[in-house]
Protein backbone atom coordinates (compact mmCIF):
# COMPACT_ATOMS: atom_id res chain seq x y z
CA UNK A 1 0.00 0.00 0.00
CA UNK A 2 2.81 2.70 0.91
CA UNK A 3 4.58 1.12 -2.73
CA UNK A 4 1.47 1.93 -4.88
CA UNK A 5 1.07 5.52 -2.87
CA UNK A 6 4.57 6.94 -3.36
CA UNK A 7 4.24 5.53 -7.11
CA UNK A 8 1.15 7.38 -7.66
CA UNK A 9 2.95 10.84 -6.48
CA UNK A 10 5.70 10.35 -8.65
CA UNK A 11 3.95 8.95 -11.52
CA UNK A 12 1.48 12.56 -11.28
CA UNK A 13 4.96 14.38 -11.10
CA UNK A 14 6.38 13.09 -13.98
CA UNK A 15 3.21 13.65 -16.02
CA UNK A 16 3.31 16.92 -14.62
CA UNK A 17 6.67 17.36 -15.70
CA UNK A 18 5.40 16.35 -19.28
CA UNK A 19 2.65 18.68 -19.38
CA UNK A 20 0.15 15.95 -18.85
CA UNK A 21 -1.89 17.62 -15.76
CA UNK A 22 -5.33 16.05 -15.87
CA UNK A 23 -3.54 12.23 -15.57
CA UNK A 24 -1.34 14.34 -13.14
CA UNK A 25 -4.32 15.26 -11.31
CA UNK A 26 -5.60 11.91 -10.97
CA UNK A 27 -2.78 10.06 -9.86
CA UNK A 28 -2.67 12.63 -7.00
CA UNK A 29 -5.72 12.44 -5.94
CA UNK A 30 -5.99 8.28 -5.81
CA UNK A 31 -2.21 8.71 -3.68
CA UNK A 32 -4.39 11.47 -1.66
CA UNK A 33 -6.95 8.80 -0.81
CA UNK A 34 -5.13 5.88 0.15
CA UNK A 35 -2.83 7.94 2.35
CA UNK A 36 -3.90 7.28 5.97
CA UNK A 37 -5.83 10.27 6.84
CA UNK A 38 -4.34 10.54 10.94
CA UNK A 39 -0.96 9.41 9.99
CA UNK A 40 2.12 10.25 7.14
CA UNK A 41 1.91 14.06 7.66
CA UNK A 42 4.45 14.62 5.74
CA UNK A 43 3.41 12.53 2.34
CA UNK A 44 -0.21 14.31 2.59
CA UNK A 45 1.65 17.61 2.46
CA UNK A 46 3.79 16.85 -0.18
CA UNK A 47 0.80 15.54 -1.93
CA UNK A 48 -1.29 18.37 -1.37
CA UNK A 49 1.44 21.28 -2.47
CA UNK A 50 1.98 18.94 -5.83
CA UNK A 51 -1.96 19.02 -6.18
CA UNK A 52 -2.60 22.61 -5.30
CA UNK A 53 -0.17 23.53 -8.29
CA UNK A 54 -1.37 21.14 -10.83
CA UNK A 55 -5.22 22.01 -10.65
CA UNK A 56 -3.73 26.07 -11.16
CA UNK A 57 -2.18 24.61 -13.96
CA UNK A 58 -4.73 23.41 -15.11
CA UNK A 59 -6.80 26.70 -14.80
CA UNK A 60 -8.75 25.25 -11.64
CA UNK A 61 -8.99 26.85 -8.13
CA UNK A 62 -8.22 24.53 -5.09
CA UNK A 63 -11.18 24.22 -2.90
CA UNK A 64 -10.20 26.83 0.32
CA UNK A 65 -10.42 23.53 2.98
CA UNK A 66 -7.52 21.98 1.63
CA UNK A 67 -5.77 25.02 3.17
CA UNK A 68 -7.37 24.70 6.22
CA UNK A 69 -6.58 21.46 7.54
CA UNK A 70 -4.71 21.95 10.98
CA UNK A 71 -1.37 19.97 10.51
CA UNK A 72 -1.14 21.56 7.40
CA UNK A 73 -2.11 25.01 7.31
CA UNK A 74 1.18 26.27 8.31
CA UNK A 75 3.03 24.78 5.59
CA UNK A 76 0.62 25.48 3.09
CA UNK A 77 0.77 29.24 3.44
CA UNK A 78 3.43 29.90 0.71
CA UNK A 79 1.13 28.10 -1.96
CA UNK A 80 -1.99 29.96 -0.72
CA UNK A 81 -0.54 33.52 -1.44
CA UNK A 82 0.39 31.83 -4.70
CA UNK A 83 -3.26 30.66 -4.97
CA UNK A 84 -4.81 34.26 -4.36
CA UNK A 85 -2.19 35.92 -7.19
CA UNK A 86 -2.96 33.33 -9.55
CA UNK A 87 -6.84 33.86 -8.79
CA UNK A 88 -6.46 38.05 -9.04
CA UNK A 89 -4.38 37.74 -11.98
CA UNK A 90 -1.55 40.11 -10.29
CA UNK A 91 1.33 39.51 -11.68
CA UNK A 92 3.23 41.86 -9.46
CA UNK A 93 2.08 39.89 -6.40
CA UNK A 94 2.63 36.80 -8.24
CA UNK A 95 6.34 37.65 -8.78
CA UNK A 96 6.64 38.89 -4.91
CA UNK A 97 5.41 35.29 -3.52
CA UNK A 98 7.81 33.81 -5.82
CA UNK A 99 11.14 35.90 -4.74
CA UNK A 100 9.90 35.35 -0.98
CA UNK A 101 8.98 31.79 -1.06
CA UNK A 102 11.32 30.68 -3.66
CA UNK A 103 13.20 28.66 -1.09
CA UNK A 104 10.12 26.84 -0.19
CA UNK A 105 9.39 26.01 -3.64
CA UNK A 106 12.93 25.15 -4.36
CA UNK A 107 13.15 22.44 -1.59
CA UNK A 108 9.64 21.16 -2.71
CA UNK A 109 11.06 20.38 -5.73
CA UNK A 110 7.99 22.95 -7.09
CA UNK A 111 9.59 25.66 -8.81
CA UNK A 112 10.13 24.89 -12.13
CA UNK A 113 6.59 23.91 -12.30
CA UNK A 114 5.36 26.93 -10.58
CA UNK A 115 6.98 29.17 -12.81
CA UNK A 116 4.65 27.98 -15.58
CA UNK A 117 1.94 29.81 -13.43
CA UNK A 118 3.07 33.19 -15.01
CA UNK A 119 0.90 32.26 -17.97
CA UNK A 120 -2.12 31.17 -16.18
CA UNK A 121 -1.40 34.76 -13.74
CA UNK A 122 -1.09 36.99 -17.09
CA UNK A 123 -4.81 35.09 -18.58
CA UNK A 124 -6.32 35.78 -14.88
CA UNK A 125 -5.78 39.99 -15.39
CA UNK A 126 -6.76 39.74 -18.84
CA UNK A 127 -10.05 38.53 -18.30
CA UNK A 128 -10.64 41.05 -15.65
CA UNK A 129 -9.30 43.30 -17.87
CA UNK A 130 -11.85 42.37 -20.33
CA UNK A 131 -14.75 42.65 -18.35
CA UNK A 132 -13.91 45.83 -16.68
CA UNK A 133 -13.02 47.64 -19.79
CA UNK A 134 -14.68 48.03 -23.29
CA UNK A 135 -11.83 50.28 -24.57
CA UNK A 136 -8.16 50.31 -23.32
CA UNK A 137 -5.00 51.03 -25.03
CA UNK A 138 -2.44 48.03 -24.96
CA UNK A 139 -0.35 50.54 -22.97
CA UNK A 140 -2.51 50.62 -20.01
CA UNK A 141 -3.01 46.98 -20.60
CA UNK A 142 1.00 46.56 -19.63
CA UNK A 143 1.53 48.67 -17.13
CA UNK A 144 -1.89 46.76 -14.95
CA UNK A 145 -0.18 43.66 -16.23
CA UNK A 146 3.00 44.70 -14.87
CA UNK A 147 4.48 43.99 -18.32
CA UNK A 148 7.51 46.53 -19.33
CA UNK A 149 7.45 46.10 -23.22
CA UNK A 150 3.86 46.67 -24.64
CA UNK A 151 5.00 44.54 -28.17
CA UNK A 152 5.22 41.69 -25.66
CA UNK A 153 1.31 42.28 -24.26
CA UNK A 154 0.34 42.55 -27.98
CA UNK A 155 1.21 39.60 -28.73
CA UNK A 156 -0.13 37.95 -25.39
CA UNK A 157 -3.74 39.64 -25.95
CA UNK A 158 -3.54 38.47 -29.34
CA UNK A 159 -2.50 34.80 -28.63
CA UNK A 160 -5.17 35.13 -25.76
CA UNK A 161 -7.95 36.06 -28.37
CA UNK A 162 -6.87 32.96 -30.59
CA UNK A 163 -7.24 30.62 -27.44
CA UNK A 164 -10.86 32.00 -26.57
CA UNK A 165 -9.55 33.46 -23.34
CA UNK A 166 -11.14 36.92 -23.49
CA UNK A 167 -13.84 38.11 -26.67
CA UNK A 168 -11.91 40.83 -27.99
CA UNK A 169 -10.35 42.73 -30.82
CA UNK A 170 -7.04 44.98 -31.53
CA UNK A 171 -7.06 48.11 -33.21
CA UNK A 172 -3.31 47.20 -34.09
CA UNK A 173 -3.31 51.16 -35.81
CA UNK A 174 -4.30 52.96 -32.54
CA UNK A 175 -2.97 50.30 -30.06
CA UNK A 176 -6.19 49.60 -28.55
CA UNK A 177 -7.91 46.78 -27.31
CA UNK A 178 -11.67 46.41 -27.75
CA UNK A 179 -13.75 44.15 -25.59
CA UNK A 180 -16.88 42.62 -27.60
CA UNK A 181 -20.11 42.75 -25.35
CA UNK A 182 -20.97 39.32 -23.59
CA UNK A 183 -23.81 38.23 -24.24
CA UNK A 184 -25.93 36.94 -21.36
CA UNK A 185 -25.74 33.27 -21.63
CA UNK A 186 -29.12 32.57 -19.92
CA UNK A 187 -30.59 34.30 -22.55
CA UNK A 188 -29.69 31.42 -25.23
CA UNK A 189 -30.70 27.98 -25.83
CA UNK A 190 -27.57 26.69 -24.55
CA UNK A 191 -28.95 26.28 -20.63
CA UNK A 192 -31.97 24.51 -22.20
CA UNK A 193 -29.61 22.29 -23.95
CA UNK A 194 -27.22 21.59 -21.12
CA UNK A 195 -29.99 20.54 -18.95
CA UNK A 196 -31.80 18.19 -21.37
CA UNK A 197 -28.24 16.54 -21.92
CA UNK A 198 -28.16 15.88 -18.33
CA UNK A 199 -31.87 14.66 -17.90
CA UNK A 200 -31.27 11.82 -21.17
CA UNK A 201 -28.15 10.64 -19.17
CA UNK A 202 -30.01 10.02 -16.12
CA UNK A 203 -32.82 8.88 -17.94
CA UNK A 204 -31.04 6.72 -19.86
CA UNK A 205 -29.19 5.39 -16.80
CA UNK A 206 -32.01 4.59 -14.88
CA UNK A 207 -33.76 2.84 -18.42
CA UNK A 208 -30.45 0.48 -18.27
CA UNK A 209 -30.67 0.16 -14.16
CA UNK A 210 -34.25 -1.31 -15.11
CA UNK A 211 -33.19 -3.27 -18.04
CA UNK A 212 -30.37 -4.88 -15.77
CA UNK A 213 -32.82 -6.00 -12.58
CA UNK A 214 -35.58 -7.47 -15.49
CA UNK A 215 -36.22 -10.74 -15.56
CA UNK A 216 -37.22 -13.01 -19.21
CA UNK A 217 -40.72 -14.72 -18.47
CA UNK A 218 -40.70 -17.97 -16.68
CA UNK A 219 -37.46 -17.67 -16.24
CA UNK A 220 -37.88 -19.46 -12.72
CA UNK A 221 -39.96 -21.83 -14.24
CA UNK A 222 -37.08 -24.45 -15.70
CA UNK A 223 -35.78 -23.73 -12.23
CA UNK A 224 -38.98 -24.89 -10.38
CA UNK A 225 -39.96 -28.00 -12.33
CA UNK A 226 -36.17 -29.35 -11.90
CA UNK A 227 -36.69 -28.76 -8.14
CA UNK A 228 -40.07 -30.96 -8.16
CA UNK A 229 -38.23 -33.68 -10.32
CA UNK A 230 -35.55 -33.65 -7.33
CA UNK A 231 -38.43 -33.68 -5.20
CA UNK A 232 -40.31 -36.39 -6.51
CA UNK A 233 -37.09 -38.68 -6.79
CA UNK A 234 -36.13 -38.50 -2.71
CA UNK A 235 -40.21 -39.03 -2.14
CA UNK A 236 -39.95 -42.01 -4.16
CA UNK A 237 -36.36 -43.42 -2.53
CA UNK A 238 -37.91 -43.08 0.68
CA UNK A 239 -40.74 -45.04 0.10
CA UNK A 240 -38.66 -48.22 -1.20
CA UNK A 241 -36.19 -47.59 1.60
CA UNK A 242 -39.36 -47.66 4.14
CA UNK A 243 -40.78 -50.73 1.97
CA UNK A 244 -37.16 -52.84 2.55
CA UNK A 245 -37.03 -52.16 6.02
CA UNK A 246 -40.79 -53.15 6.55
CA UNK A 247 -39.74 -56.15 4.59
CA UNK A 248 -36.45 -57.25 6.37
CA UNK A 249 -38.90 -57.42 9.96
CA UNK A 250 -41.48 -59.65 8.97
CA UNK A 251 -38.74 -62.00 7.59
CA UNK A 252 -37.37 -61.38 11.55
CA UNK A 253 -40.56 -62.36 12.23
Amino acid sequence: STSCRRYLYYLGRIKAVQLEYSEAHGCLLQAQRKAPQRAAAGFRLAVAKLTTVVQLLMGEVPARITFQQPQLERALRPYLHIVQAVRKGDLAHFKQVMEADAATFHADANYTLIVRLRQTVIRAGLRNINLAYTRISLESVSQKLKIDRVEDVEGIVAKAIRDGVIEAEIDHAAGVLISKEVADLYATLEPQAAFHKRTTFCLNVHNDAVKAMSFPPDAHKSDFEEEEAKRKERLREEAELAQSLAEEEDEDF
